[in-house]
């Protein structure tokens, strides 16, 4: 709620009576003893002031009932040392300071005044005089205004200080400089300010003692709090069908992208190579008793090539005012659905997703031509089938829209800033219902989900996230879900989430138990796009759509496209898409590991998951405990945990354990009891069979 205040001299200002240069630092007063909490002195750091001026009064026209207003509008020096003191939240008082106020208007005014337009300044005067706000000329220094009646109007979270209903009273000076000396004391109009306020000194008061002072670094973009550039999806809205062709759609979601970073972030337009790229994407969950057995991604788009940055403030960090060819820190730039739904967006092949680097636009491989070829009513939109929004062929299924920034600026500051690497959560979502069953409407079910993957909606299922190649390339999850779908029938459920991984994913293989049978083995991929000119693909050829292999042998289910040795536009599952795997088995669930093979580059990795294991059986697991050089350490206590029993063993003279019975099939959770000096890390282990070697080592 905005706090409404008028201006008052409270007794926590005795703080700053020895003058406007004084900071909270090294003070040898007291605030009374019942404040306790922050303090923060705060400057300008943006802003716009309005002066609506009665001309024909000031122009010497008789007055009227109603005099004519002419609206003359500022913008204010950057980083002002106009200063006012904030306590825990609420505004207290302005500090005599100033800010330059620079002319964004031509208005008829007298001469006089007109000369001034260009040096003025709005000031916290000296306490004790006239009036505490003037207008001056900060060259001559006359005071032209009294501003009287005005009211503070500050809300803490943006950081935003309105002044409302600023009175401007001509002062007798100025009067007399007009030649007009009966003006002197009248109402000359009114003056409002927007300002966007930053703290230069923040105090921590206890009992009106000062027990610790920061100053933030006046040369930092400001308002942003991660380091370097940070562009994050702030908001999705408006999802919406924009054309139709055969059994496809094509929709567009808009985007309100927030720049978290203390960094500006490159927004240089085409055929400039250094701006965001923005892909949208749709999901639908659905399938079992609940309609969360399955979560697939249904619809993918091209790119939009971001441009012309704008300096909102919808995530409330507050925006520093730059705009253009940068997203200022704390800014937001918003992209309706329409202007997202294109179609003249690009294709995704020409971008690395983990580097954000594409070909310029006016070079030879431009990665938005759209000459020779004709758009449908789905080209480069979000190219979902009818048959999966269809309200009758889905019944209870629910929708999520995603979008992503991608953008060379962020990896580029990684690798000169090592640490400050935020390239990995520019993806957010939005729930969205869906109404329809040939033309569809939507309406959104759920606020914006920042900086994460759409998968992490998926009910009930268990996300592992993937780094192959940390420093080098990006990110994916694998998630799955396990369900009992009947008496000894277990439905199994994987999914393949790649979000900005240049190297792909081309094979996935599930080990199973050598007596389980499996059924209804099947695969999902979203649609691909048409390949057209110059799209980037292998001979503008576009994507392959065929479905992946699947073959079963050796105890190891497996999916896999084409390689990239036979086939460059294989079906992989390229940045940005997500792929389903499943199966139904009578065996039920234990711990194994999965094995993916990656597309364009990269060793096979392996990641934990659930798939039909053999009957458990009794197996030991062994190893020792051992001190930082090495020697055994003896009766210690260690504890092995299938999280709901607990199991311990007292280690032999040499530090050697052995627990026995232990079932196989589990992921356990082990750890050493501290002894002495001693402290040890815990560990998980998945156990499918007899397991010895592991030991633990104390710390240093």
């Amino acid at each position: 709620m905005l706090k409404i205040i008028l201006i008052a001299l409270l007794p926590l200002l005795v703080f700053f009576s020895n003058g406007s240069d004084l900071l909270f630092t090294g003070l040898s007063k007291k605030a009374p003893e019942n404040y306790t909490g922050t303090l923060e002195k705060l400057i300008v750091a943006n802003g716009g002031v309005s002066m609506d001026l009665y001309t024909n009064r000031l122009n010497g026209v008789a007055d009227q009932k109603n005099p004519a207003t002419s609206s003359v509008r500022f913008s204010v020096e950057r980083d002002a040392f106009f200063t006012v003191l904030v306590f825990n939240g609420e505004f207290r008082a302005p500090l005599p300071s100033s800010m330059a106020l620079i002319p964004q208007d031509s208005v008829a005014l007298p001469a006089k005044l007109r000369a001034s337009m260009g040096q003025l300044a709005l000031e916290n005067a000296e306490w004790g005089g006239q009036s505490d706000l003037v207008v001056r000329d900060t060259k001559s220094g006359m005071v032209l205004f009294n501003v009287e009646g005005h009211l503070f109007d500050y809300e803490p979270i943006s950081h935003a200080l309105n002044i409302q209903f600023g009175r401007l009273v001509v002062t007798t000076e100025f009067a007399a400089e007009l030649g007009r000396p009966n003006l002197a004391g009248t109402e000359a109009g009114q003056i409002s300010v927007s300002a966007t306020m930053r703290p230069i000194e923040i105090s921590k008061i206890v009992d009106g003692d000062v027990k610790s002072d920061e100053m933030p670094a006046l040369n930092s973009p400001e308002t942003g709090t991660v380091p370097g550039p940070d562009v994050v999806v702030g908001d999705l809205s408006g999802l919406a069908q924009f054309g139709s062709s055969g059994t496809q759609v094509g929709l567009a979601v808009g985007t309100d992208s927030c720049n978290f970073g203390t960094e500006n972030l490159h927004w240089f337009a085409l055929p400039d190579n250094d701006h965001p790229v923005i892909p949208q994407n749709l999901y639908r969950m659905s399938g079992g008793t609940n309609n969360d057995e399955r979560f697939e991604q249904i619809g993918q788009s091209s790119v939009k090539h971001a441009f012309t940055a704008l300096t909102n403030n919808i995530c409330g960090l507050g925006c520093n005012g730059v705009g253009g060819s940068n997203l200022g820190s704390g800014c937001s730039d918003p992209y309706s659905a329409s202007l997202n739904a294109g179609p003249n967006l690009g294709s995704r092949a020409w971008i690395n997703p983990y580097t954000g680097s594409y070909p310029r636009g006016d070079s030879a491989t431009s990665p938005n031509s759209h000459s020779g070829h004709t758009h449908t009513g789905a080209s480069h939109r979000i190219l979902t089938e009818i048959s999966d929004l269809s309200t009758t062929q889905n019944a209870g299924a629910s929708y999520y829209a995603e979008a992503q920034y991608v953008t060379p600026h962020e990896y580029a500051w990684c690798q000169t800033h090592p640490g400050q690497c935020n390239q990995n959560n520019n993806v957010s979502y939005r729930k969205y219902n869906v109404s329809g069953t040939t033309s569809f409407s939507f309406s959104p079910a759920a606020p914006t989900v920042r900086a994460k993957a759409a998968v992490n909606a998926w009910t009930g299922a268990t996300l592992v996230g993937i780094e192959p190649a940390p420093g080098t390339d990006g990110v994916g999850v694998v998630a799955y879900k396990v369900t009992n779908t009947s008496p000894g029938v277990w439905h199994y459920e994987y999914a393949i989430y790649n979000q900005n991984m240049d190297r792909g994913v081309q094979s996935f293989s599930v080990p199973v138990a050598a007596d389980a049978n499996l059924s209804n083995i099947g695969f999902h991929a979203p649609p691909q796009h048409p390949g057209w000119t110059f799209d980037g693909t292998f001979n503008n050829a576009g994507y392959s759509s065929a479905p992946w292999t699947q073959t079963q042998a050796n105890g190891t289910m497996t999916w896999n496209s084409e390689t990239f040795a036979q086939n460059q536009n294989a079906n992989a599952i390229r940045w940005g898409t997500m792929y389903n795997f499943r199966f139904d088995s009578n065996r039920p669930p234990q711990a194994v590991n999965a094995t993916i093979g990656f597309f364009k580059t990269g060793e096979p990795i392996t990641v934990q998951i659930q798939a039909p294991g053999a009957p458990a059986q009794a197996v030991s697991v062994s190893g020792r405990v051992l001190t930082s050089s090495g020697a055994g350490v003896y009766n210690a206590r260690v504890t092995i945990s299938d999280g709901s029993t607990t199991r311990t063993v007292i280690t032999n003279n040499l530090g050697y354990y052995r627990f026995p019975s232990v079932m196989s099939g589990s992921s356990y959770t082990m750890g050493v009891t501290p002894k002495r000096r001693y402290t040890f890390a815990s560990r998980s282990v998945l156990v499918s069979g007899n397991l010895s070697g592991v030991d633990f080592v104390a710390a240093p």
